[in-house]
């Protein structure tokens, strides 16, 4: 895709951010302690990335779903982990307010997240219910003029450093599967809250992931998003925007693992000449190239889709973030062949950038999940 002047500009000014703000030294330092570095995050916010995607009249930036794409795949390019800290305001964590959201819920958190001043979460992973979103087994027990809410959320990113959820909860278990589910958006200091300790991760170490534990938490009213019992299907459309983020982010990665099999490449030496004047590591790097090219067409044209309505857009984003995903880790496995023994030292980017690629295919649902909606749509 040719992308216009104002899609150019805006390449070029997150790519100069992300080059410039978010060092080497910081990346290591968040891989080797993990933790989050609020500095980042609220320079982020002054330059308007956390509301990048959110309705001016909230506090964004207004921008299109390419805007979107293109400000992760230039932070991924750089770290994922710097992406995600942009991505989670603009996707999960306002997604299903954006959608369900009555004005005065908007008006309350949307501003808070452009801001940065407030962080939120999307609750939905359990224990038991992960691919099985279905299998939902926090409960929330109306009660006056509140719900009470008890159950076990797990591996939920961004957990410890958030004020809010969105946690989904069945209301009526009657109802057997995915329905009967809704959406509740908790404070996350309100008594019976509790996190977990950060999990130990292999990748995405400078944005920490923890369990939520509710033990009947009182939940006002006004905090139910959307219509009851038909939350399951709000998280759906919210994961549509989700998948093209992580689509984006493996699209950066990508990206960011080819310029540096190229660059050593041309400077590592074997058998009298540079390495990728050996016809097999040439073609690697020729199938790298072709596969990301491949990527960015669909994401791309998959975003201007989103937005113009298209009736197969949320097919579209489970084909982004399935092919995406995938590609990324090949691509990243062919960096480190490349690099050779140097590719499995931690003195090499390409090592970092192989165990963040390796979450790609898992989060915001597994590629055997994107491969279940995509024949879902095509065969029924």
């Amino acid at each position: 895709m040719i992308l216009e002047e104002k899609y150019r500009m805006m390449q070029r000014n997150f790519r100069n951010f992300a080059e410039t703000e978010f060092t080497k030294e910081l990346q290591e330092k968040l891989d080797r302690e993990g933790g989050f570095d609020w500095d980042m995050h609220y320079k982020m916010a002054k330059y308007g990335f956390l509301g990048c995607k959110l309705p001016r009249q909230y506090g964004g930036q207004g921008g299109d779903t390419l805007s979107y794409v293109l400000m992760v795949e230039e932070f991924s390019r750089i770290c994922p982990v710097l992406a995600i800290y942009a991505n989670t305001p603009n996707s999960l964590g306002s997604g299903s307010l954006l959608i369900y959201g009555t004005e005065e819920q908007k008006k309350k958190y949307i501003p808070q997240l452009a801001s940065g001043e407030k962080k939120i979460c999307f609750a939905l992973t359990e224990p038991g219910a992960g691919s099985d979103a279905g299998g939902v087994l926090t409960r929330a027990v109306e009660d006056g003029d509140a719900y009470i809410l008890d159950g076990r959320k797990c591996f939920i990113s961004g957990a410890p450093v958030s004020d809010y959820a969105v946690v989904y909860a069945r209301t009526n278990p009657e109802l057997k599967g995915s329905k009967g589910i809704s959406m509740f958006i908790v404070d996350l200091k309100l008594p019976g809250v509790s996190l977990g300790t950060p999990e130990m991760k292999m990748g995405i170490n400078g944005y920490p992931t923890s369990d939520i534990v509710l033990e009947h938490v009182r939940v006002p009213k006004s905090e139910l998003l959307g219509p009851l019992d038909k939350g399951f299907a709000a998280a759906m459309k919210t994961l549509d925007g989700g998948r093209l983020g992580v689509a984006a982010q493996a699209l950066g990665l990508a990206q960011a693992c080819l310029e540096e099999a190229v660059s050593y490449s041309k400077e590592r030496r074997q058998f009298g000449k540079p390495i990728c004047r050996h016809q097999a590591v040439s073609f690697m790097i020729a199938d790298m190239a072709t596969e990301i090219a491949a990527a960015r067409e669909l994401i791309y044209n998959t975003a201007l889709e989103k937005d113009a309505g298209a009736k197969d857009a949320p097919m579209k984003c489970s084909m982004c973030k399935y092919y995406a995903s995938e590609m990324a880790n090949r691509v990243a496995a062919k960096a480190v062949q490349i690099h050779g023994g140097y590719g499995y030292m931690k003195d090499y980017r390409v090592e970092r950038l192989y165990r963040d690629a390796r979450i790609l295919t898992l989060y915001e649902g597994t590629s055997q999940v994107q491969q279940m909606v995509i024949s879902g749509n095509l065969l029924r």
